[in-house]
């Protein structure tokens, strides 16, 4: 009973209470045991839970295997990836199956573009059409604006209904100085639709009963036309008189390209109509693309060397019609050349995948260029020349090599932006 008593002496009883005995006897250990120091009271960094290696969990093979698509989607908790990746290290089939499956996944979250490439199409029909014949084959002269038809039309595809509204800025060379027209994306396939339907062969003619016009006065009357301003609408009835004008060309057979077609002030015969058609399809494509920030390239080289032979060909009558308006220099010599007949002539070099030679007579539309009587050498890029062609570079700005008869050079250049229009 003593030595029960005296364990539950308080603070004051005995000599056994000194400091440091913790409340017992003197001599003897205490009783009741000091609290035990806390690490949060003594001041030191508690242990970081990310410092504490992960066990991983211990699973049988078949319950690793079943995880491994979730895995590959990053979809299982910390312990079972840790898991997984273990077991990866140790069993080959596993390994190449989570290989496959993260190939997959990486498939699903494609982090490039899906736009398909541009020339994807034509390189897919090109092979079927060697291994096929089409029953009725599409004329090469028509190819060029299918093919262009075709490529806007999927730019148009990819835009938002927004970028429709957005401002385009049409340019040509008026014969004396640039000139422009302010429009829209959806006003731009508007004046495309109508000055397609000058060459619509039949077809239902898009402004209806409308005065025979030039491609400008048909734009202005469709877009006055309208009750409102042209949108993304106009893109169906563009494309559907597009694929009828190509069927029907191929339908008619290559002997339709000698039909003549009127621009208003001059005229075309099909064959080179419908080259000019595919050729303000593609410079309209890129104001287009320019406008709403959307990747564009040229047509393809085959193609582009058709437009540029026609530009070319066109030169001569250019030349006239600038000396008839008293724009171009009559030249050193007469200029008045018998028709068949060697004239003055200049070398026109186009460079470029494109590109080509062509000797341009000077002195007559019905003159033959003749080497022997070469004056001059001009040498432009392919896409060069055809912006040139299409009243986008003033004649001064072209990057042209020149060599020869400086007045000639001038003059050509100036009849090439010259055959541009709106």
């Amino acid at each position: 009973m003593s030595d029960a008593f005296e364990a539950h002496d308080g603070p004051g009883s005995g000599d056994g209470d000194a400091p440091g005995n913790g409340g017992g006897g003197l001599g003897r250990p205490p009783r009741i045991p000091l609290p035990r120091a806390s690490v949060e009271d003594g001041g030191q960094p508690l242990p970081a839970p990310a410092d504490l290696p992960p066990v991983p969990l211990e699973l049988p093979h078949d319950v690793l295997k079943s995880l491994l698509g979730a895995w590959a989607l990053a979809a299982c908790s910390t312990a079972e990836s840790l898991a997984v990746e273990v077991h990866l290290g140790d069993c080959g089939a596993c390994a190449d199956e989570a290989r496959r499956l993260r190939e997959a996944v990486g498939l699903l979250h494609q982090p490039e573009s899906l736009d398909l490439d541009p020339g994807l199409r034509t390189r897919v029909l090109e092979s079927c059409l060697d291994r096929r014949p089409p029953r009725i084959p599409l004329p090469s002269w028509a190819a060029p604006y299918d093919a262009e038809t075709a490529r806007l039309d999927a730019l148009l595809q990819d835009i938002g209904d927004a970028e429709w509204h957005a401002p385009v800025r049409l340019r040509w060379f008026d014969g004396a100085a640039p000139a422009t027209r302010r429009t829209t994306v959806a006003g731009v396939i508007a004046h495309l639709l109508s000055v397609d339907g000058l060459v619509a062969l039949g077809l239902d003619d898009p402004l209806g009963e409308v005065p025979g016009q030039g491609p400008a006065g048909r734009t202005e009357a469709f877009w006055q036309g309208s009750h409102f301003p042209p949108t993304r609408a106009v893109r169906v009835p563009w494309r559907e008189q597009s694929h009828q004008l190509v069927q029907t060309v191929s339908f008619t057979g290559g002997g339709a390209g000698r039909l003549g077609v009127s621009y208003g002030d001059f005229a075309l015969p099909l064959h080179d109509a419908m080259l000019d058609r595919a050729f303000e399809c593609w410079v309209h494509a890129e104001d287009i693309a320019e406008a709403v920030d959307y990747p564009y390239g040229p047509p393809a080289p085959k193609h582009l060397h058709k437009m540029i032979d026609l530009a070319a060909r066109m030169l001569p009558e250019a030349l006239a019609a600038r000396r008839r308006a008293g724009l171009a220099s009559p030249g050193q010599v007469p200029h008045l050349v018998p028709a068949g007949a060697p004239g003055r002539s200049l070398r026109l070099e186009i460079e470029g995948n494109g590109g080509g030679q062509w000797l341009i007579p000077l002195d007559s539309p019905g003159a033959v260029g003749s080497e022997d009587f070469e004056v001059a050498h001009v040498a432009l890029d392919d896409v060069e020349f055809c912006r040139l062609a299409a009243g986008h570079v003033p004649p001064e700005e072209a990057a042209a090599g020149q060599l020869g008869d400086r007045a000639a050079i001038r003059d050509v250049l100036f009849a090439a932006a010259s055959l541009s229009r709106m």
